[in-house]
């Protein structure tokens, strides 16, 4: 492999979460009964007309700007003509010639490493329906039907540059990306459900060489996973062809995830096939500056930024900056912690491991938590002031998480109080220690970390309600004899 480098490119198509489709009324939810949201317009029924959707326009828009792409002011909608059963008009209106935003690029973490990846074109055009094959519980063994839902919702396809050389980047780049999109609240990133899908061209070249060598395009991938593991076996095959003095074809393969490998599906398309010309029912986009400077307004922090943010000014590594970071809503739930005065590395551990565990568990998202950050914060300014312990801190969380109620309630309505009678503590201290002699002359030989082990032993007894701060005063004075 070594004398070898690949060339990656991904063309990404997000769906954007828009009510209706790009150009008629028709609904875009998904998983509706098939051949329920349709209409004469995205059915491709003869003499009717498109009208653009606006919303979809303007979460392009913000999309591009994310992206570090410049805005053309005039951008044209083409029809890319083929035959396929799921798409109604014979044609799928797109962008060609003059996309409606060009020249971007990203950053993304690969390991340790920044780099800079760039973006090609972002433009907009609308989906095609779906088949439905035997594989499918409802359809015939000898037939295949076609759902057109999906017809008509309108997607971005985002092109980038050739400027990943190994599928570690290509995942990383698109992590990246559907992070991005995700924070925009311009698509929901689901690959599993269609609303993000990916496409990737790959060609191999001796290391050192300019020239790019003969592509394939890989389709049918519905995971970062997926991804990654079809590139690496792409490239690996190409090699091999190369090595045994056979010539790669241009052409479109598909990832089988059963059988681990890719397989040609069909001659690659160049652009000519399509015979793209400009809609005839369509005026040119115009794009105002005003509009972009006003969709630029509303840019939120984006995760790259935001992590590094959270890493300098709350001191946090950087798994728990990316974790938290990986939801716009959990950082911001994480920041509102903080804010209400927790400590920021313990209020990243609660949330990453309780909170997220018991969302998790619920299949409920952060925006439907029920502990308010300001309890969560309270909770935790207890534990510091030693007012409960931990262990009780996390008998409290769960209760917080069942009733929503404040931490100080359930601790008053439970008894979760700490002893910080100091006799009774002494007591209980004077029995461990007289039951554990030999953890005693080891404590006493200079062992200092057995001093745990009497902690740990108290708390058993007091049912983890001893006073931490009282506790380690009153052992550490026995044990040293005074």
């Amino acid at each position: 492999m070594m004398e070898f480098e690949a060339v990656i490119g991904l063309e990404v198509h997000a769906q954007l979460l828009t009510k209706s489709k790009i150009f008629c009324g028709c609904s875009t939810q998904f998983g509706a009964p098939p051949n329920t949201h349709v209409c004469p317009v995205c059915l491709g029924l003869p003499g009717v007309l498109p009208v653009l959707n606006r919303d979809a326009v303007e979460k392009a828009l913000k999309t591009a700007l994310a992206l570090n792409l410049t805005v053309k002011d005039r951008s044209i909608w083409e029809r890319k003509n083929y035959f396929y059963p799921d798409l109604p008009k014979g044609y799928q209106i797109s962008q060609f010639a003059y996309p409606l935003a060009e020249h971007g690029r990203i950053e993304v973490k690969v390991g340790e490493a920044a780099k800079r990846i760039g973006i090609i074109r972002l433009h907009l055009e609308e989906d095609a329906g779906k088949l439905v094959h035997s594989e499918d519980s409802f359809a015939a063994a000898d037939a295949s039907f076609v759902d057109f839902n999906r017809s008509g919702v309108p997607l971005m396809e985002i092109v980038s540059a050739p400027d990943l050389r190994a599928p570690e980047e290509a995942g990383a780049y698109l992590r990246s990306l559907r992070d991005i999109l995700v924070y925009l609240e311009v698509c929901d990133g689901n690959m599993e459900e269609g609303s993000l899908r990916c496409d990737a061209n790959v060609s191999i070249r001796p290391q050192g060489e300019e020239k790019l060598g003969t592509r394939a395009e890989l389709k049918n991938m519905n995971s970062f996973r997926h991804v990654e593991r079809a590139l690496e076996y792409e490239i690996k095959r190409q090699v091999r062809v190369v090595r045994e003095g056979g010539r790669i074809v241009q052409e479109t393969r598909l990832w089988d995830e059963k059988e681990g490998k890719t397989r040609p599906m069909r001659g690659k398309e160049e652009s000519h096939d399509y015979r793209y010309f400009p809609d005839p029912d369509l005026l040119p986009l115009l794009v105002d500056p005003a509009w972009v400077e006003r969709v630029r307004a509303t840019l939120p922090e984006l995760p790259l930024p935001k992590r590094d943010r959270l890493i300098q000014q709350y001191g946090l590594p950087e798994l728990d900056a990316s974790v938290l970071t990986s939801d716009q809503h959990l950082a911001q739930y994480y920041e509102a912690v903080v804010t209400e005065g927790a400590d920021p590395k313990k209020a990243s551990n609660w949330v990453m491991a309780e909170l997220m565990r018991e969302l998790k568990d619920d299949a409920r998202p952060i925006t439907a938590c029920p502990i308010k950050p300001s309890q969560l914060a309270a909770m935790l300014k207890l534990i510091d002031a030693g007012e409960i312990t931990g262990k009780i801190g996390k008998t409290v969380f769960a209760e917080m998480y069942r009733t929503g109620q404040d931490p100080a309630k359930i601790i008053a309505e439970q008894g979760l109080q700490p002893v910080a009678d100091t006799a009774e503590i002494e007591k209980v201290c004077d029995r461990v220690i007289a039951e554990n002699p030999q953890q005693v002359e080891q404590f006493k030989a200079g062992k200092t970390k057995v001093l745990g082990f009497f902690v740990g032993q108290v708390m058993k007894m007091t049912r983890g309600k001893a006073n931490p701060k009282v506790l380690n005063e009153i052992l550490q004075r026995k044990l040293h004899g005074k």
